[in-house]
């Protein structure tokens, strides 16, 4: 299933009014909302963390803690600025420029740190922890503009599902090779393929990159965010 701008301020309070449920019914708004929710560290996100996580049995449970915490950092730290709002009919567009550290070159360095160095990964000493180590050294940060799409649904308008490329950029992943994940068991065999262009193809989904997961995941979160939205409608 995204963040430092804590843009979802009331500006004006109106109270006693039945249309103050539909005042964050634009487009607009509901981006800031599904934004906010990472930067805020939502239960909704801290939930699909969680959930990844505790699935990726590749992981101890100290490594899995500091997953959980290393992400919800990088979420917390985003930045966003809206910048441009379409409406046509029932469809919008919402352009947002999203600041993330990119971490890219970090995860592929570490993976081809692995394919160079397995002799020095074992249980004491995974891999896991030290991509994360190389993780946490990151300070660079990358600006991506990300065009959300709306569709309005009974009066309601929600976002449409993110593209891989847009979900990878808001967990600060995009640029990461799609290869070399590692065992369940923390070996370090490679199970990949060649494809025809000479590209490397993890064909059996092997679970052990969990921050790629992460991205994966936050799909779910996505939705989530809708139903509850709609919910609290329905009860007022």
């Amino acid at each position: 299933m995204k963040k430092v701008l804590y843009a979802f301020l009331a500006i004006v309070l109106l109270t006693g009014c039945s249309c103050t449920a539909n005042m964050g019914n634009t487009p607009t708004k509901k981006v800031e909302e599904y934004l906010n929710k990472y930067q805020t560290n939502d239960d909704d996100v801290v939930s699909d963390l969680d959930e990844v996580l505790t699935n990726d049995m590749t992981l101890t449970d100290e490594e899995r803690s500091d997953y959980n915490d290393f992400m919800k950092t990088h979420y917390r730290d985003m930045q966003y600025e809206i910048k441009d709002e379409t409406i046509d009919g029932d469809v919008a567009t919402v352009d947002a420029e999203v600041t993330v550290r990119s971490y890219a070159d970090a995860v592929n360095e570490a993976n081809d740190y692995r394919l160079n160095n397995a002799d020095v990964f074992d249980d004491n000493n995974t891999f896991a922890r030290y991509r994360l180590d190389r993780l946490k050294e990151v300070t660079d940060t990358e600006t991506y503009t990300i065009t959300f799409h709306l569709t309005k649904e009974n009066e309601e308008w929600k976002i449409d599902d993110l593209s891989d490329d847009d979900l990878r950029k808001l967990s600060g992943l995009y640029g990461v090779n799609d290869v070399n994940t590692i065992t369940p068991d923390n070996t370090n065999d490679i199970n990949d393929t060649t494809t025809d262009d000479g590209k490397t193809d993890d064909k059996d989904g092997v679970i052990g990159d969990a921050i790629d997961d992460i991205s994966d995941g936050i799909k779910d979160t996505a939705d989530d965010m809708t139903d509850n939205t709609d919910d609290k409608s329905d009860n007022n």
